[in-house]
């Protein structure tokens, strides 16, 4: 970019997958990995490829681990890049390209690859998420979900980044339920309101939308799979939302 860049990871237990996010942010200045007590060997091989490694219970709160990786990064750019995901040479080349520009940041398409197949269409096709921006135009907000809130105009990259989700089912189901409970509380935190309606027929919409509307079905089964397990988020973060207004009267 002709300026410090800082790439920067968030892992936790990623063995199987660190290292070939590594490999591809070799290009950047600076590698910063935030870590959430890993049990396996997620922190040596990192620390074995030349990243910074630092050390953050995660404590439910995504943004918090990001807003620690601004504070600590050096470079005046910072990218992040999850330990699923691989930035191609076509996205490094037009990283690298960056030399003057007018904008504070810019949004990465990221394109999702489940069991080899391209995923083109549904929730996860075409979606873009800022990534890339000044250490200093802003911060993240929100613990799951989070959003970085960047001050100035703000670009997309023609180029996407690569991400290689949940390889097995039961994988899948798991980060699924993670998530939902994480998405509860937030929108516990932030008033939302559930109901009956919400919890039966929201999930029912969002299947409907993401396999017809958005043209899940394209994908085949692979987009069904997809399709149904978004569903199943949204049933059950409402289900955890209720549950836990509830317990909390």
């Amino acid at each position: 970019m002709g300026i410090k860049l800082t790439a920067v990871i968030l892992a936790k237990n990623e063995e199987k997958n660190i290292q070939n996010c590594l490999e591809s942010v070799k290009f950047c200045d600076e590698i910063l990995v935030i870590d959430d007590n890993s049990s396996d060997k997620t922190v040596e091989i990192s620390r074995k490829m030349g990243a910074k490694v630092f050390n953050r219970s995660l404590n439910n709160d995504f943004a918090g681990q990001r807003n620690l990786a601004l504070r600590q990064a050096q470079g005046q750019w910072v990218l992040f890049v999850d330990s699923d995901e691989i930035v191609p040479p076509s996205l490094r080349e037009e990283i690298n390209n960056l030399k003057f520009t007018i904008y504070n940041g810019f949004f990465i398409k990221r394109q999702d690859i489940w069991k080899g197949k391209e995923i083109k269409y549904g929730e996860t096709g075409n979606i873009k998420i800022l990534r890339l921006a000044k250490k200093e135009a802003g911060k993240w907000t929100r613990p799951v979900h989070e959003i970085w809130q960047v001050r100035g105009r703000v670009g997309t990259l023609k180029n996407s980044i690569f991400h290689y989700p949940h390889p097995a089912l039961r994988e899948f189901i798991n980060e699924i339920n993670q998530y939902s409970s994480l998405h509860a509380k937030a929108n516990y935190r932030e008033g939302k309101k559930p109901s009956l309606l919400k919890i039966i027929f929201w999930p029912k919409g969002k299947f409907v939308y993401n396999w017809i509307f958005k043209l899940g079905f394209l994908d085949g089964m692979a987009g069904f799979m997809i399709a149904l397990m978004m569903s199943f988020h949204s049933f059950l973060a409402w289900s955890k939302l209720w549950i836990l207004q509830r317990e909390t009267k």
